[in-house]
């Protein structure tokens, strides 16, 4: 018999032929010739290979392919691998940046090497394993710390380092009256800015418009320098006026807002050249022949409504009195001052009718309310009263203790309760203390200075708090800088300073002497002071220097008369200088610090040479259009 051919490898059998396979296909060996027809198989191309020449072959780099490729068909090519995002090609691999650092998706695995960019954070960003984090409130960074390499960090802004405050929350307000004219004034000389908790009481003395009460017409300026006085409350952060006043019985020159005092819902100001005869509460203010004898109008508020509860006159009010040239309010009592009262009593409920004419001595008058009734309860003289002492030029109250400041009371007594005799040092100036028990008020302490010396004019400023009180002398003349420094150089002529003195008991005694950081002469630090439990904020108007916001350059002079506030703390008995304080836009002779108001978190400085003619609240401080017209700032700082 004739032996069967078996086909090769990659033969198949046709019509009893071995023949080759097609491009492509594939046979095992052993097929029967001389039996049936066979066939090859196909090759399909394994996963990541392409059909090339019929042949599959594996993809570049880079690139994939399905598998199941026909080879004995066309060719077919690899799909090109594009990277996703965050990835970057290494040896045509897609491989993952590296922690901080970013790619957009696209690059081409087929291609040559790619690299992913660094992140570099932005403003007030700094690195967290990685990561660009926002600064916690308070802090600051600057941009381009690189997100690829170590953690990074912030550090405090500059408020926030002084005053645990951020910068961007420190300027609260920059707060205008509602009828800004050309030398207003508004928060000029005196206690004309009061605080307490979310409301803020600005006297303006200059302003002009004959309007009366409350919210009156504030358009007809025909009755010069009668003034005004400003209401603002607070929202959250935000501050509206809530009222326009005006005494009951406006006048020109009558300076209605010259003094203003806060107490919760109760508003006193005074209108110390103010001139009707009467006397006691709620006189005939009609007859104004008793020139400049001054008055104090009392206001309460119920819901967000003012009214006038009381026009108040001294029970022996006379022409030049000045009543009303300083207030002082705590809860139920007032206190005013009468700097230019004549009598000669001295203590407390002397003989007022025995009168000293043009004696300018001095007086202060204590009011109390029951119910919505205010009645006199004590006329207080100095101890030593003397002539042109202006006793009650400055006035301090808290529950049932009086601060009284002599500014121009001429003993060379130092310390508390010396020899009130001698009159050698020429307004020295003193503070004298009174306290109540039930009715009836006592002096409790003869203050002054422990470097007393003539026209330092201790007294000039004055505020209290439970059982500290802080005294500005505006004149003080030492050349030392900050706390407790040598008292005896006087080569700074008024310089200025601040004492304060703390209670024990009933014994007080001097705790600090406070100057400027940047003392200079003829730089009256002290001209204006105000107090919380531990913070002192302490003004000096006519300080030049042109830095702005918090604890800036002191030492370029080119803003003269821009005016700075100093802030102290005190931690235990040691007070420290936390802040030097500049507006945020520094002008030369605005004043700022001409007056201070704490309360709680908030300081309000008032800059009475503002020259904006801006309404309202945060207006634009830089359109200079109403010389003189004046402005407070609001700061946010911390308790």
């Amino acid at each position: 018999q004739c032996d069967i051919t078996y086909c090769a490898v990659n033969q198949y059998v046709s019509a009893n032929t071995c023949a080759t396979c097609a491009a492509g296909t594939t046979n095992a060996s052993g097929d029967n010739a001389s039996g049936s027809n066979t066939q090859c198989d196909i090759t399909y191309c394994a996963v990541n290979q392409y059909v090339s020449t019929n042949t599959c072959t594996a993809c570049a780099a880079g690139t994939t392919n399905a598998s199941g490729d026909n080879a004995s068909g066309s060719n077919t090519q690899c799909d090109i691998t594009y990277c996703a995002v965050n990835q970057y090609v290494s040896a045509n691999t897609c491989t993952t940046c590296a922690a901080g650092t970013t790619n957009a998706s696209g690059d081409n695995a087929s291609g040559s090497n790619t690299q992913c960019d660094i992140t570099y954070c932005a403003v007030n960003q700094y690195v967290a394993s990685h990561v660009c984090t926002p600064c916690a409130v308070g802090y600051e960074n600057a941009a381009g710390d690189d997100a690829s390499g170590a953690n990074t960090s912030c550090t405090a802004d500059a408020c926030f380092a002084a005053l645990g405050v951020s910068c961007a929350a420190f300027s609260e307000a920059y707060v205008k009256s509602s009828n800004p004219e050309y030398s207003d004034l508004f928060g000029y000389l005196g206690v004309t800015v009061a605080l307490a908790g979310d409301t803020l009481a600005v006297g303006a003395r200059y302003e002009a418009s004959n309007a009366t009460g409350v919210n009156g017409d504030q358009s007809d300026n025909s009755v010069a320098e009668s003034g005004a006085v400003y209401v603002f409350t607070r929202t959250g952060t935000t501050w509206t006026q809530q009222a326009y006043l005006k005494a009951s019985n406006t006048g020109g020159k009558d300076w209605f807002g010259s003094s203003v005092a806060l107490s919760g819902n109760t508003l006193a100001v005074g209108a110390f050249l103010e001139d009707s005869n009467a006397r006691g509460i709620n006189g005939n203010q009609a007859d104004n022949s008793a020139g400049y004898s001054g008055a104090v109008y009392v206001f309460t508020r119920s819901g967000t409504t003012w009214s006038q509860q009381a026009y108040v006159k001294a029970s022996n009010s006379q022409s030049g009195d000045y009543f009303g040239s300083s207030v002082a309010l705590s809860g139920n009592t007032l206190a005013v001052g009468a700097a230019s009262e004549d009598g000669r009593a001295t203590g407390i409920n002397g003989n007022q009718s025995d009168d000293d004419s043009g004696g300018n001595r001095g007086a202060v008058y204590v009011f109390t309310r029951a119910g919505t009734t205010w009645t006199q309860q004590a006329y207080v003289k100095s101890s030593n009263n003397g002539g042109g002492d202006n006793f009650g030029w400055s006035l301090a109250l808290s529950g049932n203790t009086l601060a009284v400041g002599s500014v121009f009371e001429d003993s060379n007594a130092t310390g508390i309760n010396g020899n009130q005799a001698d009159n050698t040092a020429t307004s020295s100036g003193a503070v004298y203390v009174f306290t109540r028990s039930g009715t009836t008020w006592s002096q409790q302490a003869y203050v002054k200075a422990s470097n007393t010396g003539s026209n330092d004019q201790f007294g000039y400023s004055l505020a209290l708090v439970g059982d500290t009180i802080a005294v500005g002398a505006r004149y003080e003349a030492s050349n030392a800088r900050g706390i407790n420094g040598d008292q005896s150089d006087n080569s700074a002529l008024a310089s200025g300073a601040v004492y304060v003195f703390t209670r024990s008991g009933t014994t007080w005694s001097q705790q600090a002497y406070i100057k400027a950081s940047n003392s200079t002469g003829n730089d009256p630090f002290g001209f204006s002071v105000s107090l919380t439990a531990n913070t002192l904020a302490v003004g000096l108007p006519y300080e030049d220097s042109n830095a702005t916001g918090i604890n800036g350059d002191q030492s370029n002079n080119s803003a003269t008369d821009s005016g700075a506030v100093y802030l102290f703390t005190r931690v235990g008995t040691t007070w420290t200088q936390k802040a030097y304080i500049k507006p945020p836009i520094v002008r030369p002779g605005n004043a700022f610090g001409f007056n201070v108001a704490l309360s709680g978190t908030t300081l309000a400085v008032a800059a009475p040479y503002d020259s904006s003619n801006s309404a309202g609240i945060n207006g634009d401080q830089t359109n200079y259009g109403a010389s003189g017209s004046g402005a407070v700032h609001v700061l946010r700082i911390a308790p």
